[in-house]
């Protein structure tokens, strides 16, 4: 307190004299420090410590359509994601036929490369997850990676990356778990259209729910279904097991009522995680 002016003086700037004290703490705060609040100013350690309100720091940020924290990058995981394609779409090229073996997706069969009976029935389950990774051909790996790029940066951004995350790996786990259950158990399957085909599905969701034109989205889906059984050699059920994995799990995400929104977020998931477990199960002790 100056004793001639009887004002006290800054917390942070003892030299400057000020009339205005924080309405948290009531610390006196110079014109320079203080922050404009719903009511009055606060000082710079109350706005870093906490929202103003009582709440925890982060009750204020802003959210995303699904409830998660709206980042700085929107395309993180997408970037993680292609990343993880592109090691092993190098791992590819540099170990041969070999190391596709060890990780494409396969029922039940034979292998004369690798000299033993392979596949997700005889246990090697982490094959439901690495096929949706693994690519052999470059057109196959850049088509999916620019379906990546471009509609992972529209879903990303709405979700929020823990959303995201497991959207892309439940379209996966999905779009394998449909290959396992309808191919031949001796047909090998692999690449990201499963993740991509999930991330299709979420767009409907995402521009139905914020009442887009939905003509363009819907001409585009309908584009990508002729894709899919028009060509030969494409797996159709990895397409459709991530296309309806991923508007089930976004529609789960974007209508969960707000006062349970992460229950509700997380029990479709989950719901969707015990659907897939369900299948593989089945189809293993049909085959075994």
């Amino acid at each position: 307190m100056d004793p001639q002016s009887g004002l006290p003086h800054c917390y942070r700037h003892p030299d400057v004299e000020t009339g205005i004290r924080c309405t948290r703490c009531e610390k006196p705060i110079c014109p320079e420090c203080m922050v404009s609040a719903s009511v009055g100013f606060q000082c710079p350690d109350c706005v870093r410590n906490g929202s103003g309100t009582g709440h925890a720091p982060d009750a204020n940020q802003p959210r995303t359509l699904a409830g998660g924290r709206v980042a700085t990058d929107g395309r993180l995981v997408t970037k993680i994601i292609i990343a993880v394609n592109l090691a092993l779409f190098i791992a590819v090229q540099v170990a041969g036929d070999r190391f596709v073996d060890e990780l494409v997706m396969i029922g039940y069969a034979y292998n004369p490369v690798l000299g033993e009976v392979v596949g997700v029935a005889d246990g090697e389950w982490y094959r439901l997850i690495t096929s949706a990774f693994l690519h052999q051909e470059v057109p196959h790996f850049l088509f999916n990676m620019l379906g990546l790029w471009v509609i992972g940066g529209i879903v990303e951004p709405e979700l929020g990356r823990i959303r995201y995350a497991l959207l892309c790996l439940l379209s996966g786990l999905s779009g394998s778990a449909l290959v396992y259950l309808l191919d031949a158990p001796n047909q090998a399957s692999l690449g990201a259209s499963g993740i991509v085909y999930g991330l299709i599905g979420s767009w409907v969701v995402l521009a139905r729910r914020r009442r887009y034109d939905m003509r363009p989205v819907l001409l585009f889906v309908a584009i990508s279904l002729v894709f899919t059984f028009a060509r030969p050699g494409v797996s159709w059920e990895a397409h459709i097991g991530g296309l309806v994995a991923g508007a089930l799990v976004t529609y789960g995400l974007v209508h969960a009522p707000r006062a349970r929104r992460e229950l509700v977020q997380y029990a479709v998931c989950g719901l969707v995680l015990l659907l897939d477990l369900g299948i593989v199960l089945g189809r293993t002790v049909a085959l075994t």
